[in-house]
């Protein structure tokens, strides 16, 4: 679906836990997320911390979704 997306001349992120999954399908921006149950977030922090985290993802999608790439990047810390 994110190729068919890109082809369409939408830049698309693709957040997600497991980085080769998304590398083995195709993904051109790639913003690796947390844990499996909790992508966006961590319930065992302090409320304020994990606004800061999901803050931080959020951040760091929208950083890639105006990063023009050349194939596959993986946009980490």
């Amino acid at each position: 679906m994110v190729k068919e997306i890109e082809r369409a001349g939408l830049p698309v992120v693709h957040m997600c836990t497991v980085v080769p999954i998304s590398l083995t399908v195709g993904a051109n921006r790639i913003v690796p997320t947390v844990a499996i149950p909790h992508p966006l977030g961590n319930p065992n922090l302090e409320p304020d911390e994990e606004k800061k985290l999901r803050r931080n993802l959020v951040e760091k999608a929208l950083n890639a979704l105006t990063t023009e790439v050349d194939g596959q990047t993986v946009f980490e810390d």
